[in-house]
């Protein structure tokens, strides 16, 4: 199964005529929609998610719900504290200008790249943007930027449920939006779970390493992870 966010639109071309419709969500709702997805399953599902998915991956692992999981270049929950360079440049369209908190926002080629693509050549680059890019909501980048400082944040992850299960994270040596530094504090905060947690750095990956032509390198392993560890259940 792969569901999206709530009210995604079925096809790029739809969503580049109606990117508003990605304004406003927010991590908790993302994070609800998919519990709602899982309660209907009947045992408890691998979860595996990218960037911000990484996060909503790790949230509902906290919440026992999921069998083993996989976060990769996961988004920070509170609690991380690093703040590289890269990352406030990554994101920076959409937290330099406050107004994007209530907006769905989009990035041109010049900022893809540098967040996304930076390990790519200049014509893989260009196709995954005109390919796969659409707006985004912003509200989870400013959700994500203030959790150390709001008691309330939603971008809570309970690390230490011993039904967590067993968790990966999965690292891009060069992702500027979510660098090593990021993920390695989420897998210090993690393992202090009683259950297995691992990590393990794609070489030479950045942050598009879910969708450029090097995917299967981090499927496969993805796989190898989720397959060890439902087969010792």
């Amino acid at each position: 199964m792969a569901p999206g966010w709530p009210d995604d639109p079925d096809s790029v071309e739809e969503a580049r005529k109606d990117p508003d419709v990605f304004a406003h969500k927010m991590v908790k709702q993302v994070t609800d929609h998919y519990l709602e997805a899982i309660d209907g399953l009947t045992q408890a599902p691998a979860v595996v998610g990218h960037s911000f998915g990484g996060l909503i991956a790790q949230k509902i692992a906290g919440t026992g719900a999921a069998e083993v999981t996989v976060a990769i270049d996961p988004a920070p929950f509170q609690g991380v504290l690093p703040l590289p360079v890269s990352s406030l440049k990554s994101s920076a369209p959409v937290l330099a200008n406050p107004l994007n908190f209530g907006r769905a926002v989009s990035l041109t080629l010049e900022q893809f790249t540098f967040g996304w693509a930076n390990t790519l050549e200049a014509d893989e680059a260009e196709q995954l943007w005109t390919t796969y890019h659409v707006a985004a909501s912003g509200v989870p980048l400013f959700q994500a930027a203030t959790a150390n400082f709001n008691p309330f944040t939603e971008t809570k992850v309970d690390t230490r449920n011993p039904a967590r299960g067993p968790l990966l994270i999965v690292s891009g040596e060069h992702d500027n939006t979510v660098p090593r530094a990021m993920t390695e504090a989420a897998f210090r905060i993690q393992q202090k779970n009683p259950a297995l947690t691992e990590f393990i750095e794609m070489p030479g990956r950045g942050h598009s390493l879910t969708i450029d032509h090097g995917w299967r390198g981090v499927a496969d392993e993805v796989l190898a992870f989720v397959t060890t560890q439902t087969a010792n259940d």
